[in-house]
């Protein structure tokens, strides 16, 4: 199969919903990262996602839509829900759910919940509005690599496994969406994003996070959003994140990366400010603060694939704000490999 990469445009948004209609799959993007996207209510097509990425069927999908209204035929809508959409969609929020018979168990991974989502990317809105179904999909990469935040990187994992790729620039924010669980009495995010517990807590007055946010699964232990069960978000080389005062981090970074064996290239993941600690070793500037980190950071990974680096030492961020989401993807990146300084 050729893999057609297509600037997004009306009749390339026309060519790819074509497809989806035909039960074909469409890589394109949102304002969060490249989605690899199927009508959501065909359960071949669904299946075909999991086989182009190489991703565990147990591992729950999100349904994309463009209103409200599109919403209501899915699932079973709350209070909590009302108010989310109206303060955060269209925008990088994910709410699970009641699922309806409607959806497929191959999109939820058998589970009784739904993930939706109403993506602001105007590219990925035309796109559902001209297939006429709500598209399921979760990241444009082949599973455990790093998410795309490039039309680029999306051909890079991707050519030759699906039709086409709608190039529609750079996304804005960089990590996958916050995931938040609307089946209890109280909002729970199982992912952290662009949408921050603070901000939901504002609005629904109480938000918790998961405690899986920054550990692994336990064995057997379920996955009930994107993003939780198996490794994600990986580089081919061993990474490793560093906690404590950026002084102490700093020290013990350099001290890790001179001991480098000859063989081995180093790369080291650092803040603007912190740059210049690092004189003139392998670094990867993150940018200035956290919302610069979540929007790099996946660009960062893959370059170090790109550049045949095989050690990654991290600094890390704050576990509050988007720094969480920020933390949450580096520590699956690294396997959880942290250390305290």
């Amino acid at each position: 199969m050729k893999t057609q990469l297509l600037p997004a445009d009306e009749h390339s948004i026309a060519q790819a919903a074509a497809l989806i209609r035909a039960g074909g799959l469409v890589g394109f993007p949102t304002e969060t990262v490249y989605g690899l996207g199927a009508d959501a209510l065909n359960p071949r097509a669904v299946l075909d996602i999991f086989a182009a990425k190489g991703r565990p069927a147990d591992n729950p999908l999100i349904v994309h839509i463009t209103q409200w209204a599109e919403l209501e035929p899915l699932c079973q809508a709350n209070e909590m829900a009302r108010k989310l959409a109206d303060a955060f969609w269209p925008g990088p929020l994910t709410m699970i759910l009641p699922k309806k018979e409607i959806v497929p168990p191959e999109v939820t991974a058998g589970l009784d919940s739904v993930a939706i989502r109403m993506p602001s990317h105007p590219v990925a809105r035309a796109l559902i509005r001209e297939s006429g179904c709500p598209i399921a999909a979760p990241s444009g990469n082949r599973s455990g690599r790093p998410s795309p935040t490039l039309a680029a990187h999306m051909m890079d994992d991707m050519a030759g496994r699906i039709p086409m790729i709608l190039d529609g620039g750079p996304c804005d924010v960089g990590v996958e969406s916050t995931v938040v669980s609307l089946t209890g009495d109280t909002a729970l995010v199982l992912r952290p994003g662009g949408v921050t517990p603070e901000m939901i807590a504002a609005v629904l007055g109480e938000c918790q996070v998961a405690d899986s946010v920054m550990r692994p699964l336990k064995e057997g232990e379920a996955a009930p959003s994107p993003g939780m069960k198996h490794k994600h978000y990986a580089p081919k080389a061993r990474m490793t994140l560093y906690e404590g005062s950026p002084e102490a981090v700093s020290a013990r970074i350099i001290a890790e990366y001179d001991a480098l064996p000859a063989a081995e290239k180093g790369l080291i993941l650092a803040a603007s400010g912190h740059i210049a600690l690092y004189g003139q070793r392998n670094t990867a500037d993150l940018g200035p603060d956290e919302w610069a980190a979540a929007h790099n950071i996946f660009a960062a990974l893959r370059q170090a694939d790109a550049d045949g680096v095989t050690r990654v030492l991290s600094e890390s961020y704050p576990e509050s704000g988007v720094g969480l989401a920020v933390m949450n993807r580096m520590a699956r990146a690294a396997g959880f490999d942290l250390v305290q300084v």
